[in-house]
């Protein structure tokens, strides 16, 4: 059974204040460490060689992400909605003038260096699953028909029970679910080898599983273990692709709301190898717009009392979520995010009587561009009522595409970062998420610019500059 091992005295050092701060660097055993007047040293390993990325689901998401990336390269598009390849970051005051591309502050994998694989229940290469998703013009495809179309899917672990409305033929044969773990092993073994990666991430793009609670054998990963073995019906796919990945020091992302890593004996095997995990259900569309708009109703003390969200999506992603189960999982996920930023307990006056409602409906015309619909009823000065209505015609793959490069490229900092990944969570990637997970016991963050500036400021800690609090009395002085 894997211990817990418990985090360095040195993590601690993330709260300290940093202020008036001067950085030393030094170049030692390849490694680059900054050394700040505080005396913490930070190292962070450099991106060295290949980095493979390895998708379970070779669908809408990862065809627009890989493309995408093929794309950059070949200079016939740009990265945008990417924090990591358009994106600054402020250094020092206001005054001082740095700003410099995050992609230029932190050591991170050049797009260059990318390689893919993926597993799918569908037999189809990466250019025609994109071609069916019909997310990208078929020009645009054309133009990296090669890349693409090189990348066959490797079977999928899979379990009807978990996804009902959909079914494939690419499925792996297995004892039990160890011994599917073990195959999905000696696949991210094997790619490693064949792609020449020096480093690996695993990020899902698969669909939106069932909805299960946290059970006894989600305690531990020796009670893990021993219902994989057991093929123990509360062990969902996703799981056993974590497993593998966290076995094999393999970071591992979550874009769906699954339970997945969510669990106390992922977060332990996490923590016992020190591989970064996040998650989980990328914020794209209609949730993007609520941690936008919520905050914004808490800052001015505007009351709220009704949120009605409604969506119609005819991508494959709407076709599973048509399924109860499916659905009950994905609510979840949407729901959670009100009540984490307006904070009832604290304002029962203004949030203690909400009624949030959230639905989303299958609908093939639509294809992958998703429209959500938002009737917010919200009240201000003596009770008076106002409404809000928002109507987003948005492209699902379109906005999950930039977040996918940004977690496979963020993970692999925290990886190569020895004070992030013997953190397990890496919560300073709740920027993209909508239900972003934390140590236990810690509510999260759903506010997007909170999100933004703790994300901001780990990469201003791991390079030791001052943490930006927007103050701003010194300007005054």
């Amino acid at each position: 059974m894997a211990k817990l091992k418990k985090s360095p005295a040195t993590v601690k050092a993330a709260g300290k204040k940093m202020a008036s701060v001067e950085v030393n660097s030094v170049e030692v055993r390849s490694s680059r460490r900054e050394r700040s007047s505080d005396g913490y040293e930070r190292v962070i390993e450099p991106a060295k060689g290949r980095l493979g990325v390895m998708i379970p689901g070779m669908g809408a998401v990862a065809t627009t992400f890989v493309a995408g990336v093929e794309a950059v390269r070949k200079g016939i598009a740009h990265p945008i909605g990417s924090l990591t390849q358009m994106g600054t970051i402020r250094l020092g005051k206001r005054t001082d003038g740095r700003s410099p591309k995050i992609k230029e502050f932190v050591p991170l994998a050049g797009l260059n260096d990318l390689v893919f694989t993926g597993w799918d229940i569908f037999e189809d290469n990466m250019y025609a699953a994109a071609r069916n998703a019909g997310v990208l013009e078929r020009d645009l495809l054309d133009k990296v028909k090669g890349r693409l179309s090189a990348i066959t899917p490797m079977k999928a672990v899979f379990d009807h029970n978990y996804v009902k409305k959909i079914d494939g033929p690419n499925v792996k044969k297995g004892k039990n679910k160890l011994d599917l773990a073990e195959q999905l092993r000696q696949d991210i073994r094997d790619f490693k080898k064949s792609s020449r990666a020096s480093r690996l991430i695993t990020i899902w793009c698969a669909s939106t599983e069932s909805f299960i609670k946290p059970t006894a054998i989600h305690q531990s990963v020796k009670s893990l273990e021993k219902a994989m073995l057991e093929n123990d019906k509360n062990i969902a796919p996703s799981m056993v692709y974590a497993y593998a990945s966290l076995m094999e020091g393999v970071p591992f992302a979550n874009g769906a709301p699954n339970l997945t890593v969510d669990i106390p004996a992922m977060l332990e095997l996490a923590r016992e190898r020190e591989v970064p995990i996040c998650g989980k259900d990328y914020k794209t569309g209609q949730t993007l717009i609520k941690t936008v708009l919520a905050p914004a109703f808490k800052a001015r003390l505007l009351g709220l009392s009704g949120w009605y969200s409604t969506n119609i999506l005819g991508n494959r992603d709407g076709e599973v979520l048509d399924d109860p189960g499916s659905f009950k999982t994905k609510e979840e996920s949407k729901l959670g995010a009100l009540e984490h930023i307006l904070q009832p307990a604290l304002y029962p006056e203004l949030y203690g009587n909400i009624f949030h409602k959230v639905r989303i409906n299958y609908y093939p015309p639509r294809g992958d561009n998703k429209e959500g619909w938002d009737n917010i009823d919200i009240f201000g000065w003596l009770g008076y009522p106002m409404q809000i209505k928002v109507d987003f015609l948005c492209r699902d793959s379109i906005l999950a595409a930039p977040i996918v490069l940004d977690l496979v490229l963020f993970l692999d900092l925290a990886q190569r970062t020895p004070e992030l990944r013997r953190l397990g969570i890496q919560e300073w990637l709740s920027f993209y998420f909508k239900s972003p997970m934390t140590a236990p016991g810690l509510y999260p963050e759903h506010d997007l610019f909170i999100q933004l500036m703790k994300l901001k400021n780990t990469l201003r800690h791991l390079k030791g500059e001052e943490l930006i609090t927007h103050l701003g009395l010194e300007y005054y002085d």
